[in-house]
């Protein structure tokens, strides 16, 4: 599938770098987006969701966890230097989200510019909802990092200020809508469906804090029948082999993320040399994380992997995230939205009253159930759910920062209330003198 990769890059028209420096590596434009026809749009698609799968990068899929406390960077540092080490403005950990993200937003832009030649076409409608659908996933996932970002409603050569994160919020409901009344259903979860649209709904919502909204949203899913809670190898694959989304009761929305079009190994990242499929062992799980599971709990075998060689050799310490399982070898998918957080967003935004869907995630995870006699106390049973359930999916850090828990959590000198933003990247800064750094940076 890289050839329609290369022909969204054809019909790119080319700009200046204003928004992220990534752009000065865009190919010239070898045919206009007015050159497009109709027969042109199913290629055109395939390559949008090949550059949002790739172009944001290993950081914009695993970054948040790496800094949420639970990670720490081989076996040299702490989480809470790992932290302070990648929250920097010269920090790629900071960089590789923004450049990629924008870069991602550039050619979703442009394939709602060529849809929208096509006004009175099924298919370029349809199209259009998918990409309205990923402009509202790629600007949540700019503005709960970054905080204000510039906000392209469409590709532009002037440099843009930042734009205040309540506009950002306000765009992204926008975005939803759109792509509410466009997106048709789809038989496949590896492309967006009406469903998926309602899930990045569910999690937008309860970032924004209409809890009842939230709720109704992640209990339409939970009670449609379209969506069962599953195994680990269902969800993640095994070790022999990846699991395609059709096998994944939970998957609502996946990127199938295969080797042809550029997939990313996330999996190498966690692993070590001696697991079955190799991995390159950069990041690690706590042993801090892997003690707080409940006993009883399946996912601390099924989402931890202990190196049995280090384990021979008394280090005991290299948990492995238990995700992602082709390692080095090969790409598994990515889920971006699964039932189980759909349970979790349910149990969240209900609070004590929730603790009943949390409980069935709990007991199909072989756990016990818990109570909650205070919204304080139910908040702080659903993030340890989350906590577990969610571990190298991306969430963990913003997950802190939103409930008010993140420097507290972390609980060090070297963490501070400013962590709680991403550095804009110096090199943006660089090139767009319009861009203001966050606070301390």
């Amino acid at each position: 599938m890289k050839i329609y990769k290369l022909f969204l890059l054809a019909v790119t028209v080319m700009t200046a770098a204003s928004c992220a420096d990534k752009l000065d590596l865009y190919p010239h434009s070898s045919a206009s987006p007015d050159g497009v026809v109709l027969t042109d749009l199913p290629a055109l698609r395939i390559g949008m969701y090949n550059e949002v799968q790739v172009e944001p990068g290993t950081y914009t899929w695993i970054g948040e966890d790496l800094l949420g406390g639970d990670f720490m960077y081989s076996q040299s540092a702490s989480a809470a230097q790992t932290i302070q080490t990648y929250m920097t403005a010269a920090s790629g950990q900071m960089s590789g989200p923004w450049n990629g993200i924008y870069y991602a937003l550039y050619q979703v832009n442009n394939v709602l510019y060529i849809c929208s030649r096509f006004p009175d076409d099924d298919t370029a409608k349809s199209i259009s909802g998918e990409a309205h659908f990923f402009r509202a996933f790629l600007y949540m996932n700019l503005v709960t990092r970054y905080g204000d970002v510039p906000l392209l409603r469409e590709n532009t050569t002037e440099k843009v200020a930042r734009t205040p994160s309540a506009t950002v919020w306000e765009f992204i409901d926008e975005e939803i809508t759109l792509a509410e009344s466009l997106v048709s259903l789809q038989k496949s979860d590896y492309y967006v469906s009406k469903d998926a649209v309602q899930a990045l709904k569910a999690r937008v919502l309860l970032y924004e804090g209409k809890k009842t909204q939230a709720a109704s949203e992640a209990e339409a899913l939970i009670t449609c029948g379209r969506y069962a809670l599953d195994t680990p190898d269902n969800i993640w694959g095994t070790p022999a082999g990846r699991v395609e989304a059709s096998a994944n009761k939970e998957s609502i929305f996946s990127f199938s993320n295969i080797a042809t079009e550029g997939g990313i190994t996330l999996g190498n990242n966690f692993y070590t040399y001696g697991y079955i499929n190799k991995g390159g062992g950069w990041y690690f799980l706590t042993k801090d994380f892997y003690d707080s599971f409940e006993d009883g709990d399946t996912r601390k075998t099924d989402y931890v992997y202990i190196d049995p060689d280090a384990q021979a050799a008394g280090t005991p310490f290299l948990y492995c995230c238990n995700k992602h399982r082709g390692g080095q070898s090969y790409p598994s998918p990515i889920p971006v939205f699964r039932i189980s957080e759909m349970y979790l967003i349910a149990a969240e935004a209900k609070g004590v009253a929730g603790m009943s869907r949390l409980n069935e995630l709990r007991s199909f995870r072989g756990l016990g159930p818990v109570s909650a006699s205070t919204e304080a106390a139910a908040l702080d049973a659903v993030l340890a759910e989350r906590r577990h359930e969610l571990v190298g999916e991306g969430q963990r850090w913003y997950d802190l920062v939103r409930t008010g828990k993140f420097v507290s959590t972390i609980n060090s000198p070297e963490v501070q209330d400013y962590h709680c933003l991403f550095a804009i990247p110096q090199s943006q800064i660089t090139i767009n003198d319009l861009l203001v750094q966050n606070p301390v940076y």
